[in-house]
């Protein structure tokens, strides 16, 4: 059984992902019924925290049916940290997470995220004093390193386990890749294998189905999988490794009229969450993927995207699954 702290994961957890502007409540409340076993929030800015910014305060709602949830947050001053790790603490988390991994410019080179690999003893530093601040378990989710010729990942999850850090997910790119090449899975093999480690290692990276999954449980040995961009239009991937992992058969490829209502609870969920108007216009984003690889879907997709009402975009989705009924989407 894999715990982080006293929280049960099962006996392999597969984690989603906390992906901006993905992983909202809409998102994870789709990805929790298709079988993830514990989620985590969009990442949150502690600056943003501190200093009462909507949007920041917003990534905090979280419901009990998505338990176990994470909240997870980032910053790069000792201070802020601290003062944000008291704000997520009162959301109510299972979890906080931090976030030691984005590789987007406005938060690297603003010395947080993955920035703070190139300075790890004020990653200990502030990984120790948010620890020190709650009384929530808290994980890490960070990097191989740097680039190629700082790759510190052993040492780094020694030092993160040492000051107190309860699971490490890592990612299998430095922050110089971003997300291109291959994820090298080995040097979080190499973290696994580690004796001096006893906490959960999660690798994530790559896993785009389940035959992949289980390649990579067996050739890597990590305690679970974190999912992000393969699950983005897909909340089904959970359940699909799932059954592969437990059974070795391959579930079919969902069908358009699975799809269609996958999309149309994710609006319905997005109108709730956000309000009419924000509801529908974040909501476009998602689209494309519920509906890639569509022939001549360009037309429907126009208008999705350019509709303001409810009851023509739910119209619209009613006639894309009527057009497409007897489509077979390609796996």
């Amino acid at each position: 059984m894999v715990k982080i702290g006293n929280i049960e994961l099962g006996e392999f957890p597969l984690l989603l992902a906390p992906m901006e502007d993905v992983s909202d409540p809409p998102f994870r409340r789709l990805c929790k019924e298709n079988g993830a076993d514990m989620m985590y929030t969009e990442f949150v800015s502690a600056d943003g925290l501190v200093h009462d910014a909507d949007k920041s305060f917003e990534k905090l709602d979280i419901y009990d049916y998505e338990r176990p949830i994470g909240i997870q947050y980032f910053g790069g001053q000792l201070e802020t940290m601290i003062k944000a790790a008291n704000i997520v603490e009162k959301a109510n988390p299972d979890v906080i997470d931090i976030n030691f991994g984005c590789p987007v410019a406005k938060v690297a080179c603003r010395m947080a995220g993955a920035g703070l690999l190139q300075d790890i003893p004020k990653m200990v530093e502030l990984t120790k004093a948010v620890i020190n601040t709650t009384q929530k378990p808290v994980t890490v989710k960070t990097r191989l390193g740097w680039d190629d010729k700082s790759i510190n990942i052993v040492d780094v999850a020694e030092r993160l386990q040492d000051v107190g850090i309860q699971a490490l997910t890592i990612h299998g790119r430095t922050r110089k890749q971003m997300y291109k090449g291959e994820a090298d899975w080995s040097w979080i093999a190499k973290v696994k294998d580690n004796p001096r480690m006893h906490i959960p290692i999660f690798g994530n990276g790559d896993i785009n189905g389940p035959e992949k999954a289980l390649e990579y449980r067996n050739r890597y040995g990590v305690d679970g999988l974190m999912i992000g961009r393969a699950s983005i239009g897909n909340p089904w991937i959970f359940q699909q490794i799932k059954h592969y992992l437990n059974t070795g058969e391959i579930l079919p490829t969902p069908c358009t009229e699975q799809r269609v209502a996958a999309a149309k609870q994710h609006l319905q969920h997005s109108i709730e969450w956000k309000g009419r108007r924000l509801g529908i216009l974040e909501m476009r984003r998602h689209y494309t993927n519920y509906f890639r690889g569509f022939p001549h879907i360009k037309t429907y997709r126009q208008k999705l995207v350019t509709s303001d009402e409810p009851e023509t975009l739910f119209d619209l989705l009613d006639e894309i699954g009527d057009a497409y009924c007897t489509h077979e989407i390609a796996a």
